[in-house]
């Protein structure tokens, strides 16, 4: 998992990615807007017009990502990381349809997004052991945590606390920040709390797509991870601005 308020430093000089993962992301990502269609329609059952806008959603997302890969991936192979963090683009994708059908709760919901959030371990250990770490693929797996949260943040406002929705902004909201303050968009020295906040960020959103959690701990279990995140965004703010030049 990468952090949320995590920037990611790229390599200024330009680059074009070699022939091999340009075209296995290609034929992956085409296969994945087959995936979206199949788990939006089958498994989340969000109906056909919802189901089509997700495609859209998703083949914009993914020719977002292949104009990074062109310009900036410095690899022969595309890996598993990729392949790993491309099926997590296409359960998000998913996702969204639920929340174009009008929001929902259900298990396979719930279930969903939890391989979404199970695969994220996958991706980054992958990329370790094959010797394919990369700006491109660190910056492509906390994009894909972002929009996760924000879909799980949009879906539990519309059927719990309002408030849940400000769980799936912190990302966008500290990138709008740091083009008015450029010095918020420098490196973070690297903090387990950090993660760990990640972790309770997603998994409270996630424990909020349960059908079997009592309303009476919607709100609580917001304001908890509210709190949390305030603190660790906080923190790093404060650093960021001390250490300015």
């Amino acid at each position: 998992m990468v952090d949320v308020h995590q920037t990611v430093t790229q390599d200024p000089r330009p680059l074009r990615a070699p022939s091999g993962p340009v075209a296995a992301f290609i034929a992956t990502a085409l296969l994945g807007a087959g995936g979206v269609a199949a788990v939006s329609s089958f498994v989340l059952d969000s109906g056909s017009a919802a189901s089509g806008a997700a495609i859209l959603a998703y083949l914009l997302a993914a020719a977002i990502v292949f104009r990074a890969l062109m310009r900036s991936y410095p690899h022969s192979q595309l890996g598993i990381c990729n392949f790993v963090t491309l099926v997590r683009l296409v359960l998000v994708a998913a996702l969204v349809s639920v929340v174009l059908a009008g929001g929902a709760i259900s298990w396979t919901l719930f279930a969903t997004a939890c391989v979404a959030l199970a695969l994220d371990g996958v991706d980054g250990w992958a990329a370790r052991r094959q010797g394919l770490s990369s700006a491109f693929g660190a910056r492509f797996d906390m994009e894909v945590d972002s929009a996760l949260g924000l879909v799980l943040a949009l879906n539990a406002a519309m059927t719990g606390p309002a408030a849940a929705i400000i769980l799936g902004l912190p990302r966008y909201a500290f990138l709008i920040a740091g083009y008015f303050y450029p010095w918020l968009m420098r490196d973070l020295p690297d903090r387990f709390s950090r993660k760990a906040v990640c972790v309770l960020q997603l998994g409270a959103l996630i424990a909020l797509q349960a059908p079997i959690l009592p309303d009476v701990l919607a709100a609580p279990l917001v304001g908890f991870a509210l709190l949390a995140l305030a603190l660790s965004f906080g923190r790093d703010i404060i650093w960021l601005w001390r250490t300015q030049r």
